[in-house]
């Protein structure tokens, strides 16, 4: 399975914790040599003006933050185009899934996932997507971009039980006709990260739903990391996560 990334990521861009350092490494250190590395290129400017205000990408450069912001956006795009024949994942930083068209906050800039999307539909690769973020908090970013397409449906599971949780999930999955199935992989609603409630096999139940609906339908489906925190689990969240995309169990 290939995993898009980025030496650029390791950098401490800002004082936030989805920059801080030695968060890429952790995940880099439990995936190890299971999987194959395609360096990111950044997103073209045509991706994120689809996507983005010329007031909000303005706002980005003044900040100094758009060579990493697009680095991750490109990562999210190249994951998206594999993802419609194999599994992939985009390992990135900064996050996106609470950038809206034309503001962000909660440490994003511009939305990796809407770019990849619109990437996707602009370019007549997809007739229909379906968003899972299973991160800890809401994406409002992708709802404000992308839920207003007739397109795209979005899931945002809010269940505050495991098991109805990881039935709720299933339950959107095996509603959906997408072509293609995209994650905002959040890893900050973990039992040992902020959320407390999820523990590391779910991210791999979640993974392997998502590969039986390839299986049965030929879905695409790429992830994308959005967040997670505490470095001690997140690798392995996101291995568990990866395994289960590729029909793997432990």
């Amino acid at each position: 399975m290939k995993v898009i990334t980025h030496d650029d990521f390791h950098e401490v861009y800002t004082s936030d914790p989805a920059a801080e350092a030695g968060r890429i490494q952790a995940v880099l250190d439990a995936l190890g040599d299971e999987f194959t590395y395609v360096e990111a290129e950044p997103a073209s400017w045509e991706d994120i003006q689809a996507v983005h205000t010329e007031r909000h990408i303005d706002s980005v450069i003044r900040r100094k933050l758009d060579r990493i912001a697009s680095l991750a956006a490109g990562g999210a795009v190249q994951a998206a185009e594999t993802g419609l024949s194999e599994p992939c994942f985009a390992l990135v930083r900064p996050p996106g899934h609470h950038a809206s068209a034309d503001s962000s906050w909660g440490f994003c800039y511009f939305n990796n996932m809407a770019i990849a999307i619109e990437h996707l539909k602009r370019h007549n690769r997809i007739r229909k997507a379906h968003i899972l973020d299973f991160d800890l908090h809401f994406g409002d970013g992708n709802v404000n971009i992308l839920g207003g397409k007739d397109y795209v449906t979005l899931h945002n599971p809010d269940e505050h039980d495991r098991a109805s949780y990881l039935r709720a999930v299933q339950g959107r999955l095996r509603e959906t006709d997408a072509d293609i199935v995209g994650v905002s992989a959040g890893f900050d609603n973990h039992a040992r990260d902020w959320g407390g409630l999820l523990l590391t096999e779910d991210y791999q139940a979640m993974g392997l739903m998502i590969h039986e609906l390839k299986k049965e339908r030929n879905t695409g489906c790429f992830g994308v990391l959005e967040g997670g925190y505490n470095h001690n689990v997140l690798g392995v969240n996101v291995r568990a996560f990866l395994r289960g995309l590729q029909g793997l169990e432990d």
